[in-house]
């Protein structure tokens, strides 16, 4: 006996149907973030300015800016701001994320109250952190009254740029911490039961079981606040005003950016050959971690 043929089944899908899909996504990554990616690499050979579109100059932009002594201060604060940042970036949130990991009445409230800053504008962050911080604000009449007398957190460059770090880390440490408590879930307890078995104390069991089961989330935490405190510009021109502090000697990358790019006169070009230079100074110090961290996972 004869069995029929089963009937063929129509396709449902083109080829091209992922693309569809694919097209939107595509079509704003190419128009925000692609196109002003090419654009500034070409204005970068340019004497473009804000409201003419310039001439090939060739590496002229980057050669002036090599001779540029504000350009070599932007550089020296933004890698202070990154050392004297990050640092406490990996390690405070880690602290507090085990502090606030316990399951005790009223946790919650702490959790929220560390997430808070994190939550609230920058600018709102920022001018608080001004009217605190002046030479007649809160913290210096504590500090006269205490017999100290005050200090000039926003008048002295190195206090300026002290203090502006010490906001960076006040703001981001709620964000990290909870980073950091999705990846405390994750660590088995009998880890630490086992420990404790053997008599581990508190600061051994975090040393020998957590430090090495956050390795990767510390590598995460520290690239992501590297990029951070590289590209910090906000707190500091709060803080420092426009101008970058008395003189200029608190301003960074970024602001040399804003400063040599605003404005009817914007030297748009000079602003691009900065731009590039902080995105490869970025690159490369991602790259720098993420090989560190390599180093650490082969030994």
């Amino acid at each position: 006996m004869r069995t029929r043929p089963r009937p063929r089944t129509a396709r449902t899908h083109l080829p091209s149907s992922p693309w569809l899909f694919l097209a939107p996504g595509l079509l704003v990554v190419a128009a925000f973030s692609l196109y002003p990616f090419v654009s500034t690499v070409m204005n970068s050979f340019t004497d473009a300015r804000t409201l003419t579109a310039g001439r090939f100059t060739g590496g002229a932009n980057y050669r002036e800016l090599i001779h540029d002594a504000m350009f070599w201060t932007g550089l020296r604060n933004s890698l202070l701001y990154v050392l004297g940042v990050v640092p406490l970036l990996v390690i405070l949130p880690l602290l507090l994320a085990l502090l606030v990991q316990r399951q005790i009445p009223g946790i919650s409230f702490f959790r929220a109250a560390f997430y808070t800053p994190v939550v609230a504008s920058v600018v709102v962050v920022g001018l608080i952190w001004v009217w605190l911080l002046d030479d007649r604000g809160l913290i210096n009449a504590l500090l006269e009254g205490l017999g100290f007398g005050g200090a000039g957190f926003l008048s002295d460059p190195w206090l300026l740029l002290l203090s502006a770090m010490a906001v960076t880390v006040w703001k981001g440490l709620g964000y990290y911490m909870i980073i950091y408590l999705s990846a405390l879930a994750n660590v088995p307890r009998e880890l630490h039961e086992a420990c404790a078995v053997d008599g581990a104390g508190a600061v051994r069991r975090f040393l020998t079981v957590t430090v090495p089961a956050m390795r990767s989330t510390m590598v995460l935490v520290g690239a992501l606040s590297s990029v951070g405190a590289f590209k910090v510009f906000s707190e500091v021109y709060l803080m420092a005003g426009p101008a970058g502090g008395p003189g200029g000697e608190d301003t960074t990358l970024v602001m040399l950016v804003q400063q040599a790019g605003t404005g009817l006169s914007g030297r748009v070009g000079y602003a691009s050959a900065l731009s590039v230079v902080v995105f490869v100074m970025t690159l490369g110090l991602m790259l720098l971690v993420l090989r560190a961290h390599r180093r650490a996972d082969a030994e």
